[in-house]
């Protein structure tokens, strides 16, 4: 029993050290403090028994493990490893993924103290779908370089995936503070944020798309103006109005079916296009943003 109190405070003591670390979302931090607890309470013992502490902490023997500080790469594997990362990198741009996967655990295997395979590697998983194992090789991108922001930045879009948008804000956050300049990191916090907002909005569970902002728009009103005062639309509206209040025997110009309504559509959005073909490439983009940009990234 003695021994198994030594390796509970050891654990203890190690997730005690986990909880300072900013790696960790309110989330994880939480779930920590409670293994703590119940560690506490069926063992017995509290931080106060330093005489169950062993030497060397259970910390420094898991950081020398998962970061292999005890284990030096010939230059050779080196060179190699890093050959494998660029074989990595242009399966990633043929979107092989796959392959990637492969190339980037083969460099690993050769030099497992760089954090940009494991990151790299990270990315490649989320292509596939693979969201917990790229969490899970972000972690230890960010053990080995705490301050690698293309890590929090991935682990943020993993996270994002499997609709943890609360945890992945945390990620991007960091991402920013260690790269203020990258525009992809901050767009992607911006669209986090969006996303909480919207779950808790009343409306949020729409397509996503600001109307507010689009109605407020001087020149789509202007557009809109413009183009209602075309006789073909005015006759297309005045078919509408006549079909609302007379039913389908509405006399010419009335639209009789869905067929026609999406004619009406595609007729109103075609002359917006040709009207203001700049406004409209506009809105698409603002639409875009409203997706993640994680797909055009660079991979070191």
């Amino acid at each position: 029993m003695s021994e198994l109190k030594h390796l509970a405070y050891a654990i203890i003591d190690f997730l005690r050290e986990q909880t300072k670390s900013q790696a960790w979302t309110s989330d994880e931090r939480e779930s920590l403090e409670v293994a703590i607890q119940c560690l506490e309470n069926v063992f017995k013992i509290s931080s106060q028994d330093i005489d169950l502490a062993v030497s060397p902490p259970l910390m420094e023997i898991f950081s020398a493990a998962i970061t292999k500080v005890d284990f030096t790469p010939s230059a050779q594997d080196v060179i190699r490893a890093e050959q494998l990362k660029n074989e990595g990198n242009n399966y990633i741009k043929e979107e092989n993924y796959r392959a990637a996967v492969d190339s980037y655990t083969q460099a690993i295997e050769l030099d497992p103290n760089s954090a940009v395979y494991f990151c790299n590697r990270a990315a490649a998983q989320s292509k596939l779908n693979n969201y917990t194992a790229a969490i899970e090789d972000c972690k230890r991108a960010i053990a080995i370089d705490p301050d690698y922001s293309k890590a929090y930045g991935r682990m943020g879009l993993a996270l994002t995936s499997l609709n943890k948008h609360s945890e992945a804000i945390t990620y991007y956050k960091k991402a920013v503070e260690l790269d203020p300049e990258n525009g992809t990191f901050k767009s992607n916090l911006r669209v986090a944020e969006q996303k909480i907002g919207e779950a808790s909005s009343p409306t949020g569970a729409g397509l996503g798309f600001d109307l507010a902002s689009l109605l407020n728009n001087p020149s789509f009103v202007s557009m809109a103006a413009s183009l209602m005062q075309n006789p073909q639309l005015q006759q297309l509206m005045s078919g509408m109005m006549s079909n609302a209040i007379s039913g389908p025997a509405a006399g010419v110009g009335g639209l009789t079916d869905m067929g026609s309504l999406i004619q009406a559509g595609q007729q109103f959005a075609q002359q917006m296009q040709e009207e203001n073909p700049e406004l409209i490439e506009q809105l698409r983009n603002q639409i875009r943003t409203r997706s993640f940009s994680g797909s055009n990234e660079d991979h070191s």
